[in-house]
């Protein structure tokens, strides 16, 4: 089976989002490609003394609504075009839930578990200055992703300090709270996409009090997820990482998994537990299926097995096009990427306030505004649903965030006298 581009799948949802709206096509020309594309070389001198030279990225997308905003990724698999997709993905994200910000990405080709922490944290401020004359808390704010964490954000934060030559805590979000990282943004992800399956859990009439979770993916988004959903009445009956997988149909404690991870490096082996594979999960009969892993791991042939009623995606582009389509004439009910893990960007928004204005809240303070943004957004995508006959929720989210985006861009004057538009109307809209 030919790999599936995450690039081009990114196209096409926005391309299926301004047909629907009925926009001008000049707005699927400025957001097929990203403004700003940077590819830099990494010399690092490693711990023998010798020197390695790293290939790292930083894509820019869109800036209509703000400064670009997106994480920066240490994997080995990284190329331009995942970097690419990401940053779209980005700017629909904080889109699609009103944030003032564009779409950014950044990603390193690297194993971090290869590297020592010398290591590591020189690949780090090389990376910052490489990429710095294009950062800054009024251009491009990057954050953790994939493999890079607090630690790392407070090096690449404390680089570019010394690169402007005083403190700038609002250039990096996703830091340690000592040095200007916000309350509540470790759960952030999770805690978001709990929100919302919430949120879909009491529009479908699914009851939450024993309702069966599945997860892919048991690192910082997949075992805080669980534990939320576990708080809130669910049995957490399947959960895979990297290396393996556990499942007990009468549920598992969430917690004690991490413990056991953190002990042994995987959930495998997890006491009381069957083994399983993350095809087997993803197609196992439950209520609601979270991946939280990496991107492509719903395609047409797992997606014709998917038994959940409900499938919350935590992770990027975890489905394919095919894969949804699928998914979607089976009637389950997906609450696309986009929506369901915007809930990282929108805490790192607000660190990025507090940083503006040098006032922090509390963790209480953080998780209200989180809640209330979350729950709008959700709402803000199932009237758009209706508004377009009964679209599905991927489209109707891309239908929110693309609108937001287009009229920033109209009102700025990036379209051109051609392409004045207005806002659709429901009458106005294909069937």
């Amino acid at each position: 089976m030919a790999e599936v581009n995450p690039f081009a799948s990114a196209q096409q949802e926005i391309k299926r989002a301004v047909s629907r709206l009925g926009l001008h096509p000049a707005v699927y020309e400025v957001l097929k490609q990203p403004l700003r594309e940077l590819t830099v070389v990494i010399p690092v001198e490693m711990d023998d003394g010798t020197v390695r030279v790293f290939t790292g990225y930083r894509v820019q997308h869109n800036s209509a609504l703000g400064p670009a905003k997106g994480g920066i990724r240490f994997h080995p698999d990284v190329t331009l075009e995942e970097v690419k997709a990401l940053a779209m993905w980005m700017t629909f994200k904080c889109a699609v839930v009103g944030l003032p910000y564009g779409g950014g990405k950044g990603g390193v080709v690297c194993n971090p578990k290869e590297l020592s922490p010398g290591e590591l944290e020189r690949l780090s401020r090389g990376y910052v200055r490489a990429v710095a004359e294009i950062l800054g808390p009024e251009k491009d704010i990057p954050a953790p992703d994939v493999y890079t964490n607090p630690r790392i954000m407070a090096w690449m934060m404390d680089e570019f300090s010394r690169y402007k030559g005083y403190n700038e805590f609002g250039v990096i979000t996703g830091k340690p709270l000592i040095v200007g990282g916000s309350a509540g943004r470790n759960e952030a992800t999770a805690r978001g996409c709990a929100i919302v399956v919430r949120e879909a859990a009491k529009m479908l009439g699914i009851p939450l009090a024993g309702a069966t979770v599945a997860v892919q993916g048991f690192g910082n988004a997949g075992s805080i997820v669980a534990r939320l959903l576990h708080e809130m009445g669910c049995r957490i009956v399947a959960v895979v990482d990297s290396t393996g997988g556990a499942c007990n149909t009468a549920g598992m404690d969430p917690v004690k998994l991490r413990d056991h991870k953190t002990k042994t490096g995987s959930v495998k082996g997890f006491p009381g537990s069957k083994p399983i594979s993350s095809t087997e999960l993803l197609t196992l009969d439950c209520d609601i299926l979270v991946p939280a892993a990496l991107e492509n791991q719903i395609t047409a042939s797992v997606a014709g097995q998917v038994r959940a009623k409900i499938v919350a995606e935590a992770a990027n582009g975890p489905t394919t096009p095919e894969g949804d389509r699928i998914l979607n004439q089976k009637g389950i009910f997906v609450i696309p990427d986009i929506l369901a893990s915007a809930g990282g960007v929108t805490v790192s928004y607000f660190e990025w306030v507090q940083n503006n204005m040098g006032y922090y809240w509390t963790e209480e303070e953080v998780n209200r505004r989180l809640e209330e943004i979350m729950v709008r957004g959700f709402h803000e995508v199932v009237s758009m649903r209706k508004l377009g006959r009964d679209v599905d929720m991927r489209l109707a989210a891309y239908m929110v965030a693309v609108k937001r985006v287009a009229e920033a861009m109209e009102v700025r004057g990036w379209l051109g006298r051609a392409a004045r538009m207005t806002a659709p109307r429901a009458e106005a809209l294909p069937a």
